[in-house]
């Protein structure tokens, strides 16, 4: 259950493409090894109003932020999630390099375990990748 929602500041399209992030993220997830392919999901989440840094508008600059909060099934190795997340983060930063090296801008990645008493799930992906697989 790797979920990576993808939460960016309004405006942020014009510097990145939203689309080419999000499955570049979604490739990165699956070549860690770490997490099933019927499990990743990627969310892109436009924030229409956010309120970032200084949040001066007279600097004549908008402070742009992508915050990514991955939240895993609970029961794997913390350094394994722990290598997971750099690898992610390292895409990341390789995607927003340009921004990472203007003085506007925030990239951040947090990895949430999710208790499996807390979570419940229903879904038929799984069989469909199995069958795609036995049949591909």
């Amino acid at each position: 259950m790797p979920h990576l929602r993808c939460e960016y500041s309004a405006g942020l399209e014009a510097h990145l493409d939203m689309e080419v992030l999000g499955r570049t993220l979604h490739a990165a997830m699956a070549e860690t090894g770490v997490f099933p392919l019927g499990g990743i999901r990627v969310k892109m989440h436009r924030c229409s109003l956010a309120m970032v840094g200084d949040a001066n508008p007279g600097h004549g600059v908008v402070n742009h932020f992508l915050a990514l909060e991955l939240s895993v099934g609970a029961g794997r190795d913390k350094d394994v999630l722990a290598e997971a997340g750099r690898q992610l983060f390292q895409v990341a930063e390789a995607v927003c390099a340009d921004q990472l090296a203007a003085p506007h801008f925030m990239l951040s990645l947090e990895i949430r375990e999710i208790d499996p008493e807390l979570s419940w799930k229903a879904n038929s992906i799984h069989a469909r990748l199995a069958a795609d697989n036995a049949t591909g």
